[in-house]
């Protein structure tokens, strides 16, 4: 089997040296098949015939007989980082972003014995579920009916009377059984058998093997009819609530999730695209920042239209272009007083570049925030380059106003610092924080 690396904007080879034509055709299928795609996945890889060219989405393509990596990279000019340490990064951002709660030490563990990042969730996923597997399946009761010799539970009348009116030694029985073939436990069948194609530590494959032996009297169902609606996690069967989440990013198809591209689920692809990822890793790192404050993280939230029909009596009713801030941070009395956006891609290292790199068009989308939301607090949030610290990179006033806009860098090699590094930015960039009203209490104390 052929397993490549490349990084975000890095190119690998078809021919010598790298994927053979038809290894490729896979992959690009499978790119194609993901919803972060676009149309002809060119989302993910561009086909340039002697090479495939990586997109600005990362994680693990797999194929029959292939599988290929994409890391994380911010500047695609600058050297390339180990791929250890980078597969040590983005397995954190996901542990934060998608609450895998790992330990520190045992994400970055398995980063650097040289796996991809496929391998190491597998080995999660197979690590928690035969733990919890030898401490007992969770059960549940369910309804049976039979016709037995001697009475179990109730007895079913009108099918006594019809069927076994002349069969005096047959009782048709209704009975609550406790079973463990719950709609939780096929979900949990359905990964074991999906992902045992995929493992390749002697290991997992032999922790997969345990597992589906123990689960052998739950019956197969096939990835595109689970029962994930009939799941209900409680207080009897909290514990699986990681496992659930885990088979989740495994088999449905989400931004942070798989998706089988043939009927026989050959084909694996776990993508995250960076711009979403980081936004919601930022979102997540936020909310420990101002955990004990009265300040609400809001992703995704506003909404707030920008255009609608014009009156001359009567202030406009907009219906048209929503707007979606990437993250909004809400005040007590729920008002935004500051309105973060996220963006992966480097900023110019030029100390005379006024503009510090922005784009025009983030520079209007801020505008437009400011204006719609009534908020005169505006930050354009960038990763920081290797070996620079987090800091505010410059500070705009917006023209006709009292808008301010920041340029921040936030720097997420400091894994152990990051929310101590996000906590200062806010309280940087956000006037309003200077109230100890606003600040959360490891603030205040400090």
């Amino acid at each position: 089997m052929t397993y490549l690396c490349v990084h975000e904007w890095g190119r690998v080879a078809v021919g010598e040296g790298g994927f053979t034509r038809t290894q490729a055709n896979a992959l690009l299928a499978a790119a194609r098949g993901h919803p972060s795609g676009g149309r002809e996945g060119t989302r993910i890889l561009e086909d340039h015939h002697k090479h495939l060219t990586a997109k600005q989405v990362v994680g693990v393509l797999a194929a029959n007989g292939c599988g290929l990596e994409i890391l994380p990279k911010i500047d695609p000019a600058a050297p390339d980082e180990d791929a250890n340490t980078i597969r040590t990064r983005l397995v954190h951002m996901l542990d934060i972003t998608l609450g895998l709660n790992l330990s520190t030490g045992h994400a970055a563990a398995m980063a650097r014995q040289d796996e991809t990042l496929l391998d190491i969730l597998i080995r999660l996923f197979a690590d928690c579920l035969l733990a919890e597997v030898r401490r007992g399946l969770p059960r549940r009761y369910a309804e049976h009916r039979d016709d037995l010799s001697a009475l179990r539970g109730n007895m079913d009348v009108l099918r006594q009377f019809t069927f076994h009116a002349v069969r005096p030694d047959r009782l048709a029985c209704r009975f609550d059984a406790l079973e463990a073939d719950t709609p939780l436990m096929r979900i949990m069948k359905a990964c074991v058998v999906s992902l045992g194609r995929h493992a390749r530590r002697m290991e997992t494959q032999r922790q997969l093997a345990e597992i589906r032996y123990m689960l052998a009297d739950i019956p197969d169902v096939p990835i595109r009819s689970l029962p994930w609606a009939q799941v209900r996690i409680d207080r009897s069967n909290r514990r699986w609530q990681r496992l659930f989440d885990l088979a989740a990013l495994f088999l449905r198809r989400k931004w942070q999730a798989t998706h089988h591209e043939d009927k026989a689920g050959e084909g694996i692809s776990l993508l995250f695209p960076m711009n979403d990822l980081f936004e919601a890793y930022i979102a997540a790192q936020l909310r420990k920042a101002l955990a004990g404050s009265c300040i609400k993280v809001v992703e995704q939230g506003g909404r707030r239209y920008c255009l609608g029909e014009w009156r001359d009596d009567a202030n406009c009713s907009a219906d048209l272009f929503q707007t979606k801030p990437d993250i909004i941070l809400r005040g007590s009395d729920d008002r935004p007083f500051a309105i973060i956006d996220t963006k992966w891609k480097k900023l110019s290292a030029d100390p005379l570049d006024r503009k510090h790199g922005m784009s025009q068009a983030d520079v209007y989308q801020m505008m437009a925030y400011a204006r719609l939301y009534d908020c005169k607090n505006l930050v354009l949030l960038y990763p920081s380059l290797p070996q620079q610290a987090s800091a505010v990179r410059g500070v705009f006033g917006i023209a006709g106003g009292a808008e301010r806009l920041s340029v921040t860098t936030v720097d997420l090699t400091a894994q152990a610092n990051i929310v101590e590094d996000l906590l200062l930015l806010v309280d940087t960039t956000c006037r309003q924080l200077s109230s100890d009203t606003f600040r959360p209490e490891s603030m205040q104390a400090a």
